[in-house]
């Protein structure tokens, strides 16, 4: 019950306004709204959910400015974005469970010549911190990673299960790497060369800004020399592929099975959706959106949606899609025409 908040002091929480003040009683968790029961809190992101806000058990939902309807015994708080201000909900019981302890578990390996400090940072068991590493405070590195030599980690950042982050590597505040992500793998290089593929050295770093977080068995390349850089505040999903010197630009958002082949550069706001392919050696502009299954094959300006292979303005592509559609019926015309040309000899 000490986890408990009112419903004062959930609006209080999010910033928002009561609408409804329900029924008396404490908040202690949270749900979806199918799920939730008496105590919990839930929020309403999405109209499509609207009919089972109508039916909920929460104690309270956060909604959208506008909404009064919903269950008489429900509260209410109205906020300008309730999935946004449900993540401060989340925050606010997360961290009452799982309150930061710092310090380096006896089963961990450091280094003598790694620079950190052990009452300010965590570092779980079967993790290998290696020689020059430096880690900032805050971090806490997860089981069985591998913080590589020379690597520099800025401050808060959380490295995952499983983590491996390569020599040289440079990484800014508050990164997320989440279980099973390598930064700073060699990149695919190879010259064909007497019948044989021979490896291209990959000597260059991956640099990563603040605020960006990389999801679980994602592999960014390091660069054949110079950098590969991820700029800030950048989101990238599952199981995503970031070859050698690629440079994204700031606040990007990148969905999960895509592919960007070497030497390609996004600039900033750009949204990759899922499975998208992108060649290597093009420019992608800032504000574009790529949506699902785009295959982009040449350097495209910013501000527009592409979708389709070869990637087209959104609007080109949905004529196309029509035209594609009519296709059958197309070809049954043609073959009553030419039966019916036969016919007439």
């Amino acid at each position: 019950m000490a986890f408990a908040l009112t419903l004062s002091e959930l609006a209080r929480l999010v910033d928002g306004d009561i609408v409804r003040s329900g029924l008396d009683g404490p908040l202690t968790g949270m749900a979806s709204l199918d799920a939730a029961g008496p105590h919990d809190i839930s929020f309403l992101g999405n109209d499509k959910y609207h009919g089972q806000f109508l039916v909920t058990q929460a104690a309270a939902v956060i909604v959208p400015r506008g909404e009064t309807a919903g269950p008489p015994s429900t509260g209410l708080v109205a906020v300008d974005n309730p999935s946004l201000a449900f993540s401060d909900v989340i925050r606010y019981f997360s961290a009452k469970v799982a309150a930061f302890a710092p310090g380096v578990h006896p089963q961990a390996a450091v280094d003598p010549s790694a620079v950190l400090d052990p009452g300010t940072v965590r570092i779980h068991a079967g993790a290998v911190v290696m020689a020059g590493a430096r880690l900032g405070d805050g971090c806490e590195i997860g089981p069985n990673c591998v913080i590589g030599e020379q690597v520099v980690l800025g401050q808060n950042c959380r490295i995952m299960a499983n983590v491996t982050v390569r020599e040289r590597c440079v990484l800014g505040d508050r990164v997320i790497l989440q279980p099973g992500c390598v930064i700073g793998a060699d990149g695919f290089g190879y010259e064909f060369h007497e019948g044989r593929h021979t490896k291209v050295d990959q000597v260059g770093i991956v640099e990563i800004g603040d605020d960006v977080e990389v999801g679980a068995n994602t592999t960014i390349d390091r660069a054949r020399f110079g950098k590969t850089m991820i700029g800030e505040g950048t989101k990238i999903d599952n199981l995503v592929q970031i070859g050698h010197n690629v440079i994204i630009g700031k606040h990007c958002l990148i969905v999960s099975l895509t592919g960007i082949s070497g030497s390609t550069q996004l600039g900033n706001y750009v949204t990759v959706a899922g499975q998208v392919g992108i060649v290597g050696h093009v420019t992608i502009g800032d504000n574009t959106i790529l949506t699902a299954r785009t295959g982009v094959s040449v350097s495209i300006e910013g501000g527009q949606t592409y979708g389709g292979k070869p990637a087209m303005p959104m609007r080109e592509q949905l004529k196309l899609e029509v035209l594609v559609r009519r296709l059958p019926k197309l070809v049954e015309r043609v073959k009553a025409l030419e039966n019916a040309a036969l016919q007439n000899r």
